[in-house]
C-alpha cells in the first residue's frame, strides 16, 4: 500500500514554480493555490491583472488535489436546513449559486481543454439507516416543490440498479452532480493560469499581511510584494498571516483510499451508473468508482489533519467501512491511501467575502472543487470591477472563544458526531 494520493500518482507532473524571483509589485496577491486561488488567478489575468500567487507547498497541493474528485449541487447544509437558517430568498440564492458552479467547472474545463476524466454520471446519497429515509423523502419533495429540481427517490427494493449492497436502505439520485481526477483538474487550473499570464510561485508562503496607504505588503521569506488587493484563497490551510480568518476556520482531516483496479464487470455490477456516492452518516462514507475501475472510498476515519500515522489507521477503518458495503472485494487489495486537510466553519456554512479590506473565500466543509471554482471567479471579477455574484455575501462569520487555530476540541466532536450516528 502507498501512502500517496491515487489521483497524484496517475497525473502528469506540474512544472515546478520554486525559486522563481517575486516581483516587487502586483496589483493582486493571491494567498494560496488550491482551487479558489488558482481559478482566481485565471480570471484575473484574463482580465488584465497583474496576480501572483504565493502556495507554501506546491500548486494543488493540499485537498485540491486530494479529494474524492466529487462535484456535487448543493452545500454541507441540506436546503430544508439552509431555509430555516435563511428563508426562501437567500436559500434560493444559494442553491442556485451551487448549480452555476458546477456549470462553472464544466465551462473551465471545456474552455481550457483541462484532460481531468469530467464526466456527469450524478450523484447517489444513502440512507445508513431506515429512518434516513424520512429525510431523503423530504429534501425530494422540498426540491421539486420550492426549487423545481428533480431528483429520483430509489426504494431498498430497487437500490441493487444503482448499488450492489444490501448495507443501506435506499436512496436518492441527483443526476447533474459529476466527477473528475482532482489532482489533473488542479495541476490543468495552473497551467491555464500560467498561459493567462498569471505570476505563479511554488514554495514561499506570505509571513505577515501589513494594510498600508497603497493597498497591502504582503512579506514572505523572499521578499515583500506591494500589492493594491489581497485575495486570501487557504482554505483549510488559513494559517497566521491572515489571523482574522485563521480563528474562524476549523483544519479537518478527511481520508481515501482506493484499491487495486477490479475486473471491469465486476466495478460495473457495485457501481453500475458510475455515480458519486455518499451516505447519510455524520461520520459519513463517500465512494465511486475510479476512470481505471478502483474503489476509492473515503470518510472522517480520523478528525485531525493528515500525518502518516492517521493515515495507516484511517485506512485500516475504512477498509472495514468498504468491506461492510462492499464483501465482494476483500480480496481486493488497498493500493493507495491518503489524507488531505479541508476547512470547516463554525456553522457548517461556506464564507467569502471582505474582512480588514482583504477579499476571502473558504470553509467549503467538502463541498468545494465547485463552489471554490466559482468563488475564485467572481471575486476575481469583483476585484477586477467587473459584475460578480457571491450568496455568502454578508453572512455572519462566527468563531469561539479560546480558539486561534489549534483544534484542540476535535476529539471532543468526534465523539459528539459518534454519538449522534448512534442515536440518529
Amino acid at each position: 500500500m502507498q501512502l500517496q494520493s491515487l489521483w497524484t500518482a496517475v497525473s502528469p507532473e506540474l512544472e515546478s514554480f520554486a525559486n522563481r524571483p517575486l516581483p516587487e509589485h502586483a496589483d493582486v496577491v493571491v494567498i494560496g493555490g488550491g482551487y479558489t486561488g488558482l481559478s482566481a488567478a485565471l480570471q484575473l489575468a484574463k482580465l488584465g491583472a497583474r496576480v501572483t500567487v504565493l502556495e507554501r507547498e506546491t500548486l494543488g497541493w493540499g485537498a485540491s488535489s486530494r479529494n474524492g474528485g466529487m462535484v456535487l449541487t448543493g452545500h454541507k447544509h441540506g436546503v430544508g436546513e439552509m431555509l430555516k437558517e435563511f428563508g426562501a430568498a437567500k436559500t434560493h440564492e444559494l442553491w442556485d449559486a451551487s448549480l452555476a458552479a458546477l456549470d462553472c467547472v464544466a465551462d473551465i474545463i471545456q474552455q481550457e481543454k483541462i484532460d481531468c476524466d469530467f464526466a456527469r454520471r450524478g450523484h447517489l446519497e444513502l440512507a445508513w439507516k431506515e429512518k434516513h429515509l424520512a429525510y431523503l423523502q423530504a429534501a425530494h419533495a422540498l426540491l421539486a416543490r420550492e426549487f423545481d429540481y428533480p431528483t429520483r427517490l430509489v426504494p431498498k427494493a430497487e437500490l441493487r440498479n444503482e448499488i450492489d449492497t444490501t448495507r443501506y436502505y435506499g436512496g436518492m439520485v441527483d443526476e447533474r452532480s459529476a466527477g473528475l481526477n482532482p489532482a489533473k483538474y488542479a495541476r490543468g487550473l495552473a497551467r491555464a493560469a500560467q498561459r493567462a499570464g498569471a505570476d505563479l510561485h511554488d514554495g514561499v508562503a506570505a509571513e505577515t499581511i501589513e494594510k498600508n496607504a497603497r493597498g497591502f505588503n504582503v512579506r514572505t521569506a523572499r521578499g515583500a510584494i506591494q500589492t493594491q488587493d489581497v485575495f486570501a484563497a487557504t482554505n483549510g490551510y488559513t494559517g497566521a498571516a491572515t489571523p482574522q480568518l485563521q480563528k474562524r476556520v476549523i483544519p479537518i482531516g478527511s481520508y481515501i483510499i482506493a484499491t487495486e483496479p477490479l475486473d471491469p464487470s465486476l466495478a460495473r455490477q457495485l457501481i453500475p451508473h458510475n455515480r458519486m456516492i455518499f451516505d447519510t452518516k455524520n461520520f459519513l462514507y463517500y465512494f465511486r468508482r475510479s476512470p481505471d475501475d478502483r474503489i476509492v472510498f473515503g470518510g472522517r476515519a480520523a478528525f485531525f489533519p493528515e500525518t502518516r500515522d492517521t493515515v495507516r489507521e484511517s485506512a485500516t477503518i475504512l477498509r472495514q467501512g468498504m468491506l461492510e458495503i462492499f464483501p465482494q472485494i476483500e480480496d481486493v487489495p488497498t493500493a493507495y491511501a491518503w489524507g488531505g486537510t479541508l476547512g470547516f466553519t463554525f456553522d457548517l456554512f461556506p464564507h467569502a467575502g471582505k474582512m480588514d479590506d482583504m477579499y476571502y473565500a473558504m470553509g467549503y466543509a467538502g463541498h468545494g472543487v465547485a463552489l471554490a471554482t466559482y468563488l475564485g471567479q467572481q471575486f476575481a471579477n469583483r476585484i477586477a470591477g467587473k459584475e460578480w455574484r457571491n450568496p455568502l455575501e454578508g453572512l455572519d462569520f462566527p468563531t469561539m472563544p479560546l480558539y486561534s487555530g489549534n483544534p484542540w476540541f476535535l476529539p471532543f466532536a468526534a465523539l459528539y458526531y459518534q454519538f449522534l450516528d448512534w442515536v440518529s
